[in-house]
């Protein structure tokens, strides 16, 4: 592929972007929608970027949930958006900034993954367009738009593409090159990356059974090559993380139940598409709204049956189907053996997310049915057949304009002024009820990339029994128990917010812990919305 053709497919994904996401590119630097994750995003940048340049041993020991250690792998620790963002962070640029560039630039550069095999497959560069458009902008996307490690999806498709190169070829680089994306791709996402070997490996079968050129030697070499690069990478990924599923245990049933997916899901957009939004959003609650859209199905059915269809085509109907199924979680038959022998599988709540392969097998699909269309028809009949399918996918695809909010990229006066004290452990308050997080412990934790003390407080896809059994004791604070968790906890700083808390609550508050001897107040200061009293536990 000529470095023409794929900047032109760049540009084309960019302007798309800026379109679909609308009015998102003009508040780049300032907002986001609505939702705690836009915080745990930033604060999971921010830690990255702070630990790889300050204490790289202890990456996974991050700064909430104190005295915990590995608290990162409580979650998704993006690992490779971290250090994508670490010359940005370092370099001072706004948090919202660099969380939005991340996040824009992520749909983009899948865009581009979508093309580039797309077209390897096809050789037609509408079709592969085309194909990057329902990769990107499928209600899939927006259902996730606050998932940022939902929307690192760019080394799915680049992963295919190497495995195909190297059934082509049988060069050690596309084998090595396949190990080193399944390997980025884990260091994305988790979910994408487990269930990336879990799809890619079938496939890699099948492909090599029904698809090779080069010889059996030389491919089988160079995909085991592959192979050991992705073991390596992921398996010394995995180690913190296994300690940690040893401490905080399985994901409980009823989560895995809830957000498994139903066949009815595929059906069901998003509330904000213009065509399908809010009259079938209803029937399904958040991450089970799996449409694809009808055209592209429209699309697939073409490619498969307007001629007769190619080995690799019927390898990626199979794995579509595969996708599917695994999406069902319990629902299932597969994921019920996954669970049992892959311990991998015991931490992810979300199979309803393997949606997102049968997107890309979709995907896949419906540009081999835009070829079949395309062939030999001339120039002009494709322009016009291309500008079609095109606008067809943007108005089925499109939605209402984004409903933005503001975000912080400054500390309020309380956290400048703590960051220029001794380091010490921070608790603040209120503290949300066990039966009601995650209450404020968003907005603290990202707060504390301002002074990156350590927090009792935290944010994650798990809560260590510890806090949950903490947040109890310090219900009644400032009473003894409380008092004497704190001291246990060896909390320095308290910080008291008005903001969640009643007026009248946050003056009684504020008082009683200033009349007790345990504490010293070290200011009053505005805050996001309300006022902050800091005080020192002597």
């Amino acid at each position: 592929m000529t470095l023409r053709r794929w900047v032109g497919a760049a540009l084309f994904f960019t302007a798309l972007t800026v379109f679909m996401t609308w009015p998102q590119a003009r508040r780049i630097g300032d907002a986001s929608v609505a939702h705690q994750d836009i915080y745990f995003n930033m604060w999971r940048l921010a830690w990255v970027a702070h630990a790889v340049t300050t204490n790289p041993r202890h990456l996974f020991d991050a700064n909430i949930f104190y005295p915990e250690p590995r608290t990162l792998t409580y979650s998704d620790a993006m690992i490779v958006e971290g250090l994508v963002a670490t010359p940005l962070i370092r370099a001072r640029c706004p948090p919202v900034l660099v969380h939005n560039l991340l996040l824009l630039g992520a749909i983009v550069v899948s865009g581009l993954g979508m093309f580039t095999l797309a077209r390897y497959l096809t050789g037609s560069t509408a079709a592969a367009l085309l194909a990057g458009v329902i990769f990107c902008f499928a209600p899939y996307r927006y259902e996730h738009y606050m998932h940022m490690e939902l929307q690192w999806a760019m080394w799915m498709p680049w992963a295919f593409w190497a495995v195909h190169r190297t059934l082509d070829t049988g060069a050690w680089r596309f084998g090595v090159a396949a190990g080193a994306m399944a390997a980025l791709q884990m260091l994305s996402s988790i979910y994408y990356g487990v269930l990336l070997a879990t799809l890619l490996a079938p496939a890699a079968v099948l492909l090599f059974v029904a698809d090779r050129r080069a010889s059996r030697w030389r491919v089988a070499r160079s995909l085991a090559a592959g192979l050991a690069v992705a073991a390596l990478i992921c398996g010394a990924y995995a180690r913190p993380y296994v300690r940690t599923r040893a401490q905080v245990g399985d994901r409980p049933i009823d989560e895995l139940s809830r957000y498994s997916a139903r066949p009815a899901n595929y059906l069901i957009a998003t509330p904000n598409n213009r065509l399908y939004g809010e009259r079938v959003a209803r029937r399904s609650p958040p991450e089970r709204r799996l449409f694809p859209g009808a055209l592209p199905v429209l699309l697939a059915l073409i490619g498969l049956f307007a001629r007769k269809p190619s080995s690799r085509q019927i390898v990626y109907l199979l794995v579509l189907v595969i996708a599917f199924e695994l999406s069902l979680g319990l629902g299932g038959f597969s994921f019920s053996f996954l669970y049992e022998h892959v311990g991998a599988f015991r931490s992810l709540r979300a199979l309803a997310r393997a949606g997102m392969f049968v997107l890309m097998f979709l995907a896949v699909l419906a540009a081999y049915g835009y070829a079949a269309i395309a062939d030999r028809r001339s120039r002009a009949v494709r322009h016009v057949a291309f500008g079609v399918w095109l606008l067809g996918l943007v108005v089925e695809y499109s939605v209402r304009p984004m409903e933005l909010v503001p975000y912080p990229n400054t500390a309020p006066p309380v956290y400048d002024f703590l960051a220029r004290q001794p380091a010490g452990v921070v608790a603040e308050f209120p503290v949300p009820q066990a039966s009601a997080l995650p209450g404020p412990d968003p907005a603290y934790a990202y707060d504390s990339t301002f002074h990156w003390f350590p927090l009792v407080n935290g944010y994650s896809g798990f809560y260590p029994q510890s806090y949950v059994d903490r947040l109890d004791r310090l219900a009644a604070f400032p009473d003894a128990r409380a008092l004497a968790q704190l001291r246990r906890d060896d909390v320095r700083y308290v910080i008291v917010h008005s903001a969640g808390a009643p007026d009248a609550r946050f003056a009684d508050l504020a008082r009683d812990v200033e009349n007790t001897a345990a504490f010293i107040q070290l200011g009053r200061f505005s805050d996001r919305g309300g006022e902050a009293v800091l005080f020192r536990m002597r």
